[in-house]
């Protein structure tokens, strides 16, 4: 196993254990994001937030596999 499948395994591990967790930091990452834009760039922001919860999602489901 290399170093990106072990830090892969353990990214996988943390998020199985605490997605919730994961997807509350990257609404308040997107939520300041916002704030320091002035909402300007809010629809770019927000594409990109679930694109990060739906990779927790991913990574929470092959966790417990």
């Amino acid at each position: 196993m290399g170093m990106l499948d072990d830090i892969k395994t353990k990214l996988q591990s943390l998020a199985g254990s605490h997605g919730d967790k994961g997807k509350d930091a990257v609404d308040k990452g997107a939520d300041i994001a916002d704030d320091k834009t002035g909402d300007k760039y809010s629809d770019h922001i927000d594409k990109g937030a679930d694109a990060a919860k739906d990779a927790t999602d991913d990574a929470t489901a092959a966790s417990k596999e």
